[in-house]
């Protein structure tokens, strides 16, 4: 009986391991897409809650940041976007991975490009027609001139006028040229080539210059301003020390220019490097198939800083290169000397005016053959500049225009710097002339027929 027991005990026990065992795969399979139709309602409900879950949880996390949450820490991403927008996000002190606290100073480090958050670049279009190259024979053309980087404006050149007269400086070092040139940086971080000299006219013609420039239109001249060194003042009082180190002396004016970060050093055009230098437009013809919008423009403002050196003779600059080639036959090809090029932009920065309209002019004698070859190679013009040069010669009034633009803009510099004197003025007209004779020599050589 005992042996009967065990055998019936066994065989309910295989019965209950084989349903045990066909529930488990029952469920298995169920999961894995087949018998769907036996599926447990218990996996299935359990299955709805999870999804409901993880919808509901999906839903307050997104609702709570955007409606709840204050927006600048909900978006950190936007904010990083109009903090470089703000600090000009295509500016190369973005690029450079410098501070924040830098690089969204009151001033953008490159001031002609912080209104765009699109590179400069991405905005010229192309040019490729001949008619679209050259308008009335001898200037530049329409699509060449939309495609200009935009430069300085007069609105940021009054801006900067304001501001370096009210803010105080908090440090003063080396740079910015020789001798006691300084670069200073004020309170929030901008920063500012001052240009200081014993005597002043290298300080009349670097401000003059600029006046010039501004008369002319030529917006590659980096905001400059006036100021007096006086230790007591708010302006330098937290610098006295270093004031002192640079032998600075007071009651001195100086010139205070936007300081531009990052440039790039800027290379006479091939064009104008050998003996038979020249750019007139049949040269502008004949690479145009080569030529790329940046290189156009390039060459566009090329035009302008003939005629500004010219104007002042500047000897500072190209006429430095043209010079030292009977030492160093591959000087022309070397970097121009005190001018540099904006990496995004193309803009060129024509800086270190302080030789012309007054220390250039006495030693004409010595290097106006230079400044006559530079003049001579060019026949394309801006269309702008020589409507000015033609205006100044009919007018002859340069020097009451620039004496205005000087009572206007630092009245309370008359009794520590001179006005330009006369013979500067007389020069500077001589000088307007010669433009204006090779600007209409052009236009009787090269007539829209001819070219056609």
């Amino acid at each position: 009986m005992c042996e009967q027991q065990l055998v019936v005990d066994d065989v309910s026990n295989n019965r209950r391991r084989n349903k045990a065992h066909q529930l488990v795969m029952l469920t298995s399979w169920g999961s894995s897409g087949q018998f769907a139709g036996r599926t447990s309602p218990y996996r299935t409900l359990c299955l709805l809650t999870a999804g409901l879950a993880f919808i509901l949880g999906l839903v307050v996390g997104v609702t709570i940041p955007l409606y709840v949450l204050p927006r600048g820490l909900a978006r950190p991403s936007a904010l990083r976007h109009n903090v470089a927008l703000n600090a000009s996000s295509v500016s190369p002190t973005r690029l450079r991975g410098t501070n924040d606290t830098e690089a969204a100073t009151h001033f953008p480090s490159v001031a002609f490009v912080a209104s765009s958050a699109v590179p400069v670049a991405v905005l010229r279009p192309a040019v490729h027609d001949t008619e679209d190259l050259i308008e009335g024979g001898v200037y530049w053309g329409r699509r060449v001139e939309d495609a200009m980087p935009v430069g300085f404006e007069e609105s940021q050149a009054e801006a900067w006028r304001r501001y370096a007269r009210k803010t105080p400086v908090v440090k003063v070092e080396e740079g910015c040229g020789r001798m006691q040139n300084r670069l200073v940086t004020f309170e929030d971080g901008t920063r500012s080539c001052c240009r200081y000299r014993q005597n002043t006219d290298q300080i009349q013609g670097e401000l003059f210059s600029f006046y010039l420039g501004r008369l002319l239109g030529l917006r590659n001249l980096a905001p400059s301003s006036l100021a007096l060194v006086r230790l007591r003042d708010p302006l330098w009082s937290r610098v006295r020390p270093q004031l002192s180190l640079a032998q600075w002396s007071e009651e001195r004016a100086v010139v205070l220019t936007r300081f531009v970060p990052y440039l790039e050093p800027a290379h006479i055009p091939p064009s104008l490097r050998t003996a038979a230098r020249r750019l007139h437009p049949p040269d502008v013809m004949l690479s145009k198939e080569e030529a790329t919008p940046g290189m156009l423009t390039e060459l566009a403002q090329w035009s302008d800083l003939i005629l500004f050196d010219y104007l002042t003779a500047n000897l500072d600059r190209v006429v430095n290169n043209l010079y030292n080639l009977q030492w160093n036959p591959a000087m022309m090809d070397a970097p121009a000397h005190n001018l540099a090029r904006e990496p995004n932009s193309g803009l060129l920065i024509f800086f270190d005016n302080e030789s012309g309209l007054l220390h250039g002019y006495r030693l004409l004698g010595k290097y106006e053959a230079y400044h006559g070859a530079l003049l001579q190679s060019l026949c394309v013009f801006r269309r702008s500049t020589a409507d000015v040069i033609k205006r100044l010669h009919r007018n002859r009034d340069v020097g009451t225009l620039l004496q205005e633009r000087f009572d206007a803009s630092d009245p309370e510099f008359r009794d520590f710097l001179p006005s330009l004197p006369d013979k500067s003025i007389k020069i500077l007209n001589e000088r307007i002339d010669r433009v204006y004779e090779q600007i209409t020599h052009c236009e009787r050589q090269y007539s829209a027929r001819k070219l056609a």
